[in-house]
């Protein structure tokens, strides 16, 4: 594995701090195209709900916008993190006021890449649009629950009506400034389904050869080991891994049941027979190898030599009434036999899985500046109030010293925000003027003119040499 990503993502996630901040209407992300390869076949889409760029930036700042939550302090990231493949390393997460989560945190890399449609580890979210806004209800997590003396998801849509970036991101996305729990459904489960990673060795080795079964002549004669007893059913000599993580996508069999974990994370003294949802098998670690967090839904087992011996030995439990058949031989639980070499031939092979790019992809990154602002601009803007776009002109662009500011008669603010978000300076004006921008830094630089008559808004990009 590479040893230098770690520190290749330290200093991309630098690179973010200095660009977040803002969304370029006019430079948008590709989402809704993005490569992948042909053997990638599972899709859970569905046709109501295709990713489109416009949209699934809007889901881009919901995901991080931590005015989701009843209090202003979690987002849905706070629980799936970029950098842990979208999950979580604590066991359980921290949700409002220092709740914690039932469950741990399930990695959300691939979700589209599956066909099991229900999500949350017991499956009671029938999609991915269904699961999106069930953490932002739920009174412990993001406190929106409408119980316990919460506000309801609907004070959470007249907060977000009220907010200018919100009103200009759902017109953009949905031709209107109306905001609906829908709505929002659908932008999160699109940024959540552009999620995705397969430019690991794992697919450089598979393209090399066309199929899963053949050796890849980039892995180590470990890694084939892995993979061979991965994809082999235990009777042959294999772990018989694939009958349950299925394919290139390696997602769970919609039919799967109870893989013999039944812990409550938290509480030792309960069971949970209800757990049959997983996430894929890709990117378990990050790109040099270190889990990206606990595994199972109680997040019992804390590295990946646990659980193979976990499935190495399936415990006979009789509290366990509803163990996935494949996991028996006949009236006893699986016994593989796995010896040592093979136990880590498999852990080998499984962290050939973790790609790179999913990990430092700004399109997937936090959006908001370091003070949790964000300024929204773009040509598309000015749509809003075309009036005020035929009465502005500005220019030189790029400029050097002075910006002229050609406009009619009106009482205007003027503001100048960097491409952080941060505010450089505000100023009022009545007709033409000058701004003063020798002394800022070269780069990029947002215009906002707002009429105050009329309450029109108008965001210009300008450059400064």
């Amino acid at each position: 594995m590479n040893k230098t990503l770690p520190n290749l993502i330290t200093i991309l996630g630098v690179a973010f701090i200095t660009i977040s901040g803002t969304i370029d209407l006019d430079n948008l992300f590709n989402y809704s195209n993005q490569t992948k390869s042909q053997y990638i076949l599972k899709d859970n889409t569905p046709i109501n709900n295709a990713i489109d760029n416009k949209t699934a930036t809007l889901g881009r700042v919901l995901f991080y916008d931590k005015k989701l939550s009843a209090n202003n302090t979690i987002a849905c990231a706070s629980c799936h993190k970029q950098e842990k493949a979208f999950g979580d390393d604590a066991t359980q997460s921290i949700g409002l006021n220092g709740g914690l989560t039932g469950r741990h945190s399930m990695r959300l890399i691939n979700s589209k890449f599956s066909d099991e449609e229900k999500f949350f580890w017991d499956e009671r979210a029938i999609s991915l649009e269904d699961q999106t806004t069930k953490p932002i209800q739920d009174h412990v997590e993001m406190g929106f629950s409408g119980t316990n003396g919460d506000e309801n998801i609907n004070d959470l849509i007249s907060k977000l009506s009220a907010i200018e970036y919100y009103q200009n991101l759902f017109n953009f996305a949905f031709g209107d400034k109306t905001i609906t729990e829908e709505r929002i459904q659908l932008a999160l489960s699109q940024f959540i389904r552009s999620i995705q990673s397969f430019d690991s060795k794992y697919d450089i080795g598979r393209a090399q050869v066309n199929n899963i079964i053949a050796n890849f002549p980039n892995f180590t004669v470990q890694e084939n080991e892995g993979k061979r007893l991965f994809i082999t059913p235990p009777n042959m000599n294999g772990a018989g891994c694939i009958g349950c993580h299925r394919g290139d996508e390696f997602d769970i069999d919609p039919n799967s049941r109870n893989n013999g974990i039944i812990g409550v994370a938290g509480n030792t003294s309960e069971i949970d027979l209800t757990n049959f949802r997983a996430p894929t098998l890709r990117d378990l670690v990050n790109p040099d190898g270190i889990l990206n967090g606990p595994l199972m839904h109680d997040g019992s087992l804390k590295t990946l030599l646990d659980v193979i011996n976990h499935y190495n030995e399936i415990p006979n439990n009789s509290l366990n009434t509803d163990l996935d058949n494949r996991l028996r031989t006949g009236p006893n639980t699986q016994r593989l036999n796995l010896n040592d070499d093979e136990k880590n031939a498999l852990i080998a092979f499984l962290k050939t899985l973790t790609g790179t790019d999913v990990y430092v992809n700004e399109k997937w990154s936090n959006p908001f500046d370091e003070n949790g602002d964000i300024t929204i601009t773009g040509s598309v803007l000015s749509l809003n109030s075309p009036s005020l776009r035929n009465m502005v002109n500005i220019y030189p662009n790029p400029v050097q010293n002075n910006l002229n500011i050609t406009i009619e008669n009106g009482d205007f603010n003027i503001t100048v925000y960097n491409i952080q978000g941060k505010k450089m300076y505000a100023k009022n004006i009545v007709g033409n003027s000058i701004l003063d921008v020798s002394g800022l830094d070269s780069g990029i630089y947002i215009i906002k003119i707002i009429n105050y008559l009329t309450n029109e808004v108008l965001t210009k990009r300008i450059i400064k040499n």
